[in-house]
């Protein structure tokens, strides 16, 4: 069985940053494809950023350019660097492994 621990999320102030963290717990287990997607009560779950195990990266257009995800292999950690974050970047981040395991969300709050 594998878990997804998520970390890092909590309050911040606008135009500041956060990193989340996430890891997958019990089996071993090395995702290939690494997902963040962000979720606002009321509307659909987005896609944020995602990166595959060659390396490859891509981002959600409103995220493109402050947002930076990342691995650490070490670790068996994925990474999102979140910079000046906006009002709109609150929501509740769920990280997504090899597009089965989801984790329980960390929610991330940018006040104005």
């Amino acid at each position: 069985q594998v878990q997804v621990v998520e970390s890092g999320g909590g309050l911040v102030q606008v135009g500041g940053s956060l990193r989340l963290s996430c890891a997958p717990s019990g089996r071993t287990f090395t995702p290939y494809f690494m997902d963040w997607f962000r979720e606002v009560p009321g509307k659909g779950r987005e896609f944020v950023a995602g990166l595959t195990g060659k390396g490859a990266t891509r981002y959600g257009d409103s995220v493109r350019g402050r947002f930076t995800i990342s691995r650490d292999d070490g670790k068996n950690t994925v990474y999102l660097q979140m910079n000046s974050l906006k009002p709109e970047d609150t929501a509740v981040y769920y990280c997504n492994l090899d597009q089965v395991f989801w984790g329980q969300g960390t929610q991330v709050t940018v006040s104005s």
